[in-house]
């Protein structure tokens, strides 16, 4: 099989190469083996490449890649109630070396869903993550409540596009930042009340004339870094920073004292930690949403296999517009 593996650490665009014959994963424990078509591309995949992402796989070469949507050719041990030929979204083992940017891999069996009638392929290779991120931190997590003020740090990237969207779906006022006008105006075709430029503006500021000085009640930060520092400036009292990632390359540092004298909560946020009925449920409640029109992956692109390497660093140069996906199988949809 054709597959891309991470040789050695560094750049996407000098550490990937294309495998022409991969050997075929061979299923593990509660693990779904799967013929790919279509893969989400996301900024852990860069920095798997770079070796700073935590579940980097350990030995070199490897296949990542974290979502796919694909067919169903077999299963491992402990796995029950699967059928050969089913049309499935799934996490996949990418920790093990079996991710998706191949045209087989293996997915977790308690993150292996169905897909709904009516999703296109790179919409289903690019949902459970961020919706499942995104319902986990604002649902699970932070506990955000209708007629709350909700601030999504990087609205345009895959996990902010799904926070403002699931913020709306809850009834919140949503704030979104972004950098510059088009990231700008694409955060308000998802619904972002109000965006603040962070080229342009300074954030906390921004918040806080926005919310009568009040600030916001819950803030979405999969960026850190000097985002969550401003985060830290416009939280309301009694609010909750939601730590999700580090998009900028280091994670935000928390103030103790200021978090006690200003009365807020910082929250770890990650859906790994999760069985499988909690996905269930999750995947019930959004998929709600979706056939209700208020959720919708939104796809830069769909990206051919052999161009893998270019879509990761346009990705990590910040030139992508929600999500992008990568088309596996040459048959794959990028609209329903």
């Amino acid at each position: 099989m054709r597959a891309w593996q991470t040789t050695k650490s560094g750049r996407p665009g000098d550490v990937l190469s294309l495998n022409e014959d991969a050997p075929s994963p061979q299923p593990l424990p509660g693990t779904v083996h799967l013929e790919v078509i279509a893969a989400g591309i996301g900024l852990p995949d860069a920095f798997m490449c770079q070796g700073s992402y935590a579940l980097t796989p350990p030995t070199f070469p490897f296949t990542q890649g974290q979502e796919v949507v694909g067919r169903v050719v077999g299963w491992g041990e402990g796995v029950e109630n699967r059928k050969v030929g089913d049309r499935v979204m799934a996490v996949t083992s990418f920790f093990t070396g079996h991710g998706s940017f191949a045209e087989q891999c293996l997915g977790l069996d308690d993150f292996c869903l169905p897909v709904p009638d009516g999703m296109s392929d790179a919409e289903c290779a690019g949902f459970l993550i961020p919706f499942h991120t995104g319902y986990i931190a604002l649902v699970a997590r932070g506990k955000v409540e209708a007629g709350e003020t909700l601030l999504v740090i990087g609205g345009a990237g895959g996990t902010g596009q799904a926070a403002i969207q699931i913020g709306k779906a809850l009834g919140a006022r949503v704030i979104a930042t972004a950098g510059g006008p088009e990231r700008a105006e694409f955060c308000r075709s998802l619904g972002a009340d109000h965006v603040i430029d962070h080229r342009t503006e300074d954030i906390a500021a921004g918040v806080k004339a926005v919310t009568d000085g009040r600030g916001a009640d819950a803030i979405y930060d999969p960026v850190g870094g000097e985002a969550f520092a401003s985060a830290m400036q416009c939280i309301a009292p009694e609010g909750r920073i939601l730590a999700v990632g580090f998009a900028s390359g280091s994670w935000g540092q928390v103030d103790t004292a200021h978090l006690v004298y200003n009365g807020y909560s910082v929250v770890g946020v990650i859906p790994t930690h999760y069985d499988r009925a909690f996905r269930e449920r999750a995947q019930e409640c959004l998929l709600g949403w979706w056939r209700e029109g208020k959720l919708r992956p939104r796809i830069d692109d769909l990206i051919p296999f052999e161009a893998l390497p270019d879509a990761l660093e346009r990705l990590v140069a910040g030139g992508v517009n929600g999500k992008l996906a990568l088309a596996v199988d040459p048959s794959a949809t990028e609209r329903s």
